[in-house]
């Protein structure tokens, strides 16, 4: 029976949790394992069935050891989770598949896009989706907002609001993207979960108004239809290269619509449960699609309107000898 391995797994509890739900239902007895540099101390590893001890992502022996594991426990797929990760198995789509592995991932060319933020702008440009517009620092209008063309998880960002602050950064303004600053009292942010089937086809997307953020990662959230799900469904129907969860970033101004893209991250979003509540089933659509090899149809009846408050929560282990 083929088992799923859920690589860097950390705090991902709710997506262990939903992939043992889900690989369930249509293989009972089957597994959801997890991988991370320090299972012992991670959360998810422990409501998995079962989990490894790897290396940093950045060892050269990263993917060989994840092919070992896969290939001595019958997993068939790998479904990846952070960003640091993603262009090293992308890279391996083709190491995996001569074990008769598959890693859930978009083409490196994607990974790539999304990784680097001005390839991403190019991106938005050409399926002709509404985005943020980058400064002119030989003539900028304070505040600016700066963030790494290559960052991820909020790392780094800051608000640029005079001469004095722009001079700060002037070492490292090489690896800045510099754009027009959106206020957080006129705009609001949403998250859109999307899922692309093995054709690179749009089969689902849910956007989720990120009402708290905290340390990145959303805490507060509601599912939302209206007209910024009728545009993303139109502008990203088809995208050369994406495969499973794609998370997409945009702020819409409160007052004159106005939608902006941000960022696109090729992964499961931490907000994703949400989504998962909200009945967009991704893991049930991997497993079928990869499992058993079934078309997905596009589905568009998960809930609206539906909120999210999270917390924390504590996974307990006795006898721990760390």
């Amino acid at each position: 029976m083929p088992n799923i391995l859920i690589t860097s797994a950390g705090r991902r509890v709710s997506l262990v949790r939903a992939f043992k739900k889900e690989l369930d239902k249509y293989f009972s007895g089957n597994k959801v394992l997890t991988a991370d540099m320090n299972p012992d101390l991670s959360a998810a590893c422990r409501v998995s069935d079962y989990y490894f001890k790897v290396p940093p992502v950045t060892d050269p022996s990263y993917c060989r050891i994840l092919s070992d594991i896969c290939k001595s426990n019958n997993i068939k797929l790998i479904i990846p989770t952070i960003d640091t990760e993603l262009a090293i198995l992308s890279n391996n789509i083709g190491f995996f598949k001569d074990s008769g592995i598959t890693a859930v991932i978009s083409d490196t060319e994607v990974i790539d896009l999304c990784r680097d933020k001005h390839k991403t702008h190019s991106f938005f440009d050409e399926i002709e989706f509404p985005r943020c517009m980058e400064v002119d620092l030989n003539n900028p209008h304070f505040p600016v907002f700066s963030k790494p063309f290559d960052g991820s998880s909020s790392i780094g960002i800051r608000i640029i609001r005079n001469e004095d602050d722009l001079h700060a950064i002037k070492d490292y303004q090489n690896k800045m993207m510099f754009l027009e600053y959106l206020d957080p009292k006129d705009f609001k942010e949403f998250t859109i979960d999307l899922y692309f089937d093995r054709m690179s086809r749009l089969k689902c997307a849910v956007p989720r108004q990120r009402i708290e953020v905290r340390t990145g990662e959303v805490s507060k959230a509601v599912t939302v239809r209206d007209e910024l799900y009728r545009l993303v469904c139109s502008k990203f129907s088809y995208c050369k290269g994406f495969r499973g969860c794609i998370t997409l970033q945009v702020f819409r101004n409160n007052s004159l619509k106005d939608v902006y893209g941000i960022e696109i991250n090729p992964r499961f979003g931490g907000g994703y449960p949400l989504s998962y509540i909200a009945k967009a089933n991704y893991p049930e659509m991997i497993i079928m699609e990869y499992f058993m090899d079934e078309e997905i149809p596009f589905f568009e009846s998960w809930i609206q309107n539906l909120l999210m408050l999270r917390y924390d929560d504590e996974i307990i282990v006795n006898d721990y000898k760390g």
